[in-house]
């Protein structure tokens, strides 16, 4: 297995949230699955338990990368696929997130050029090198025509389309300077002990965590209630979305909404008051009674709260 040195930085975390799969050990094929149970055995501290955020290792994640910049011609994606992953252990079974990150690296290539002027995008990455990317990935996805990242990452804001699948049970608030199964960080009955991969004080985090049986059975009843209601609307196309992708994989994963950076943007008190799954609930629940006008009032107060977050990368 490849061992890559870590450069420790103060760079913060990207403001960027991000939607995981973790699949169980036996959904992987039998030599990937040796080589992740190795490497789980290997990097024990980062076999989280449920009740513990994966921060740690995704900030690792990011300075890995970073590290691989280091001295060269900027590169639109990796020279090689990561053989890293997220890892948790619940009720003694062994759930993997592969990293992925050349893949998602290609996707960001797509949505960078979708998003950004062309002229900035020929700035930071040179026609040529794209090109021979973009190339890459073509030869690579003509081999793997069923390949989908475990990994979705959404920058400056959480989609409300994200929080369909989870309900406010499955909800953990690490404070800053806390650990998991502390007084006033975790869920009920949470995993005691610091975040895997880093040390006590390394918080705060936000994330949701829920079993896959139970994240599509919401976004089913979602998708259902929003199609009889607003057929064309935003969020029952962001549900069809949602569904589409979790149906991807194994059915006794787990899913998880992590705020990642954005944590570092919305602040303790915000943080703790955040309720937004609870509240997409509340709205789908008006919905299905039939009281149209106060599910919408649920909605137009989540959207415009998360655009409040979003025009802040306009900001100076």
């Amino acid at each position: 297995m490849q061992h890559v040195t870590v450069v420790r930085t103060s760079v913060q975390p990207p403001y960027a949230a991000h939607l995981r799969v973790y699949e169980p050990l036996a959904a992987y094929p039998e030599a990937e699955r040796a080589r992740w149970q190795a490497y789980a055995a290997e990097h024990g501290p980062d076999a989280t338990e449920a009740g513990r955020p994966v921060a740690a290792a995704a900030l690792e994640e990011q300075r890995t990368a970073l590290a691989e910049l280091v001295g060269r011609t900027p590169r639109p994606l990796p020279e090689r696929e990561s053989e890293r992953a997220f890892v948790r252990a619940v009720d003694g079974v062994l759930y993997v997130c592969p990293w992925a990150t050349r893949l998602r690296s290609w996707q960001a290539l797509e949505e960078l050029e979708g998003a950004a002027p062309v002229a900035l995008v020929d700035t930071a990455l040179p026609p040529a090198s794209r090109a021979a990317a973009e190339a890459d990935r073509d030869r690579w996805r003509a081999e793997h025509p069923d390949a989908r990242p475990w990994i979705l990452t959404s920058r400056w804001e959480v989609p409300v389309r994200w929080f369909l699948p989870f309900g406010e049970e499955d909800r953990c608030f690490v404070p800053a300077g806390e650990s998991a199964g502390e007084p006033g960080g975790g869920e009920p009955g949470g995993a005691a002990g610091s975040p895997a991969g880093g040390e006590k004080g390394e918080g705060p985090a936000l994330f949701y965590l829920t079993p896959m049986a139970q994240a599509r059975r919401r976004v089913a009843r979602a998708y259902r209630a929003l199609r009889e209601a607003v057929p064309e609307g935003e969020l029952v196309r962001g549900a069809e979305q949602v569904g589409r992708w979790l149906e991807e994989f194994h059915p006794r994963s787990l899913v998880e909404l992590d705020y990642g950076g954005l944590v570092h943007l919305l602040g303790p008190e915000r943080l703790l008051a955040d309720r937004s799954a609870g509240e997409l609930e509340d709205g789908l629940r008006a919905l299905r009674a039939g009281d149209a006008a106060e599910a919408m009032r649920a909605y137009e107060e989540l959207t415009v709260r998360w655009r409040r977050v979003l025009a802040l990368r306009y900001a100076n």
